[in-house]
């Protein structure tokens, strides 16, 4: 991974770094520099440690100033959504942080850049390099960005993951086509009927959704594709 790389990450970031080497230190694996004898702490879990404690700061003030009105209990009830092992982990399939990652040969071979773990620390310590190099306003200016549906889901009273826009940036960066979603079935009466998606790719049906409403459906039949193209393989 060179410094043309290292710029491809930060232009999806929407950022000018005044260095490279954080960067390429938040997306270097403990295999790879453990492999490449690189030193005790020339790998990304530093940063990722770092980059924890400034997310969760971004967040919390995010939501305090956007959300006056909330208690305490509801702001880290939404924040450990917002910065919770799956929600980074999509931030980082949206950012195609696996391409960029030095691992080891064996973690690269064992599934490495789709770990949903590994990429959700590779995020966190993305972060704690943009903190290092740019400053905490930058990293809110950051995670604004990235997490504006998520906050905007909070508004409307609610919070879930947006699967539907995950796989379709997905399947655009990895396989050059974009899902189509059909609604196979309506049941129920008008004011309460139940919809039936498919997440359809290539012709093959993989996954299927209900929902109350139709776009509801597809973002389950879009959970489900997730699951079994992603998170689980």
């Amino acid at each position: 991974m060179g410094k043309k790389d290292i710029m491809q990450v930060m232009e999806k970031l929407n950022i000018t770094p005044q260095s490279t080497e954080l960067y390429q230190l938040a997306l270097t694996h403990s295999s790879y520099a453990h492999e490449h004898g690189l030193g005790n702490h020339a790998h990304n879990e530093r940063l990722e440690f770092l980059g924890d404690a400034v997310l969760e700061l971004a967040v919390s003030e995010e939501l305090y100033l956007r959300f006056p009105d909330l208690p305490e209990g509801k702001l880290t009830r939404f924040r450990a959504g917002l910065v919770c092992e799956d929600s980074l982990f999509n931030l980082a399939i949206q950012l195609d942080l696996g391409a960029y990652l030095r691992l080891g040969k064996g973690e690269a071979a064992s599934g490495g850049r789709k770990r949903p773990s590994l990429l959700a620390d590779a995020f966190e310590a993305l972060l704690g390099a943009v903190y290092l190099d740019l400053g905490f306003e930058t990293v809110k200016r950051v995670t604004n960005k990235l997490f504006a549906y998520m906050l905007s889901d909070i508004a409307n009273g609610c919070l879930r993951h947006d699967y539907k826009t995950l796989m379709q940036e997905y399947t655009q960066a990895k396989l050059s086509t974009t899902p189509e979603y059909q609604i196979v079935s309506e049941l129920g009466p008008d004011h309460s009927k139940e919809f039936v998606s498919q997440f359809i790719l290539n012709g093959e049906v993989l996954g299927q959704g209900k929902g109350r409403s139709k776009k509801e459906a597809e973002q389950e039949a879009a959970r489900v594709a997730y699951e079994r193209l992603i998170k689980n393989k």
